[in-house]
């Protein structure tokens, strides 16, 4: 066996948690398929001095992170609209974009699926990217993150982290302080507790269809209250049932048809690629669309209006009528 064949056939089956890793980091799964194979370029390079005192898995996620690491201090954070000012008070106001901005990005599942790779791996790493997850961790720093990542979610020995870190400063006091500041951002969890699978795969039917008939009445009945809905790139965003579901009458539920729904998994949840068409013409891609359901009903509806985002999800940019 060749040196190229002995380093892919040893780190090829940690691919997809690292992809994981790199998102929650960065909050955009483009870019962290750049990393990862920065990450693995690195590995390569330095494989012939790789000595075994740590497993070859903590020795691919140090050189990782410190490639994430230097990745956040050029770019920063990736904020959904919601975490750069508060809902817009009126439904009927004009919407406002801000293509500046770099975008929190979904996360297509079937990136995790990595061959060979241990299952249970593959379900922590889903476990880990919940889009509400993610959003919070974009309100660390990146030193935060890591130190949140690499104990709360990989589970490292404080010892670990702060030698990856490069600190003397106490790991576990920095921890105590992310998760602090974690909670502020981030729901409760007994708020977000999902229904029974077939409860939520009916309500999920509902959603779409209302959603393709353009029926507002049918889809404000699926909300919750205090219902969220974010359209990145746009900055603006509404909360509050009846608000949402004007907007979405609005601006989304524009004629029966119109809109066309796929059902995919992005960030470990039930998602939509949704297509839309002008009268007769094709089926186009508009945007990926991802609720959160609760046991009460829809409480966020994040919709990423980016054709280019189809491409990870496998997906063409055109559907037939």
């Amino acid at each position: 066996m060749t040196v190229s064949e002995e380093f892919t056939s040893r780190t090829g089956r940690f691919r997809g948690e690292l992809l994981a890793h790199c998102y929650r980091m960065l909050g955009s799964a483009e870019e962290a398929e750049d990393l990862v194979q920065e990450t693995y370029l690195r590995a390569w390079r330095s494989f012939d001095r790789f000595e075994g005192r740590s497993s070859l898995r903590t020795w691919l996620y140090r050189i990782a992170t410190n490639v994430c690491l230097t990745a956040i201090e050029r770019r920063g954070r990736r904020p959904l609209p919601s975490g750069l000012g508060g809902p817009a008070e009126d439904p009927e106001a004009p919407l406002v974009a801000g293509p500046e901005v770099p975008w929190l990005q979904p996360f297509p599942d079937a990136l995790l699926a990595a061959e060979r790779e241990d299952p249970a791996a593959v379900a922590v790493s889903r476990a880990g990217v919940r889009l509400a997850l993610v959003a919070a961790l974009q309100y660390l720093s990146a030193r935060q993150r890591a130190v949140l990542l690499l104990r709360d979610v990989l589970e490292w020995p404080a010892a670990g982290v702060a030698e990856l870190l490069g600190t003397t400063t106490a790991v576990n006091s920095g921890l105590r302080r992310a998760r602090a500041q974690l909670a502020q951002v981030l729901p409760a969890e007994d708020e977000l507790a999902e229904p029974a699978e077939a409860d939520r795969r009916a309500l999920l039917e509902r959603f779409a269809a209302a959603i393709e008939n353009a029926d507002a009445g049918a889809l404000a009945e699926l909300l919750r209250e205090d219902v969220a809905l974010e359209m990145p790139p746009l900055l603006t965003w509404f909360a509050g049932r009846q608000a949402v579901a004007r907007v979405a009458a609005a601006h989304l539920l524009t004629g029966p048809g119109r809109l066309r729904l796929v059902p995919v998994m992005a960030n470990g949840q039930a998602a939509f690629a949704v297509y839309r068409r002008e009268r007769d013409e094709p089926y186009h891609a508009h945007a990926v669309l991802v609720p959160t359901v609760t046991t009460t009903g829809i409480v966020r509806i994040i919709a990423f209006q980016n054709p280019g985002l189809f491409a990870s999800f496998g997906l063409p940019r055109e559907a037939g009528v």
